[in-house]
């Protein structure tokens, strides 16, 4: 498998993701067949075209965390879109339990 296939299964499988839930790195990457590449799903989403309508921001960290640096533009950007779907934090964390899709 070429990466331009494990890119578009990947982007199938954050499609998929539902409204108000979230995924981590390495879930979508053991859905995918590649269970040892959460970094690759990271740098396949930090590559999205710009305008993409994929909702790359409901994929967060096996911590419950978004991954962007702490107060940065990109991390508000991603927990605006989080909590506009209903989705509750506790400080810095997502309940994996409440929300895992």
């Amino acid at each position: 498998m070429d990466k331009l296939q494990l890119n578009e299964i990947i982007w199938q499988i954050v499609s998929s993701i539902p409204k108000g839930k979230v995924a981590t790195y390495g879930q979508i990457a053991k859905l995918a067949g590649f269970p040892s590449h959460a970094r690759y799903v990271g740098a396949t989403l930090r590559n999205l075209p710009k305008g993409s309508t994929l909702p790359w921001y409901r994929v967060i960290n096996a911590k419950g965390e978004i991954s962007f640096p702490l107060n940065g533009e990109a991390y508000q950007r991603q927990r605006v879109r989080l909590e506009a779907e209903g989705i509750i934090f506790n400080g810095t964390k997502v309940s994996l339990k409440r929300y895992l899709w």
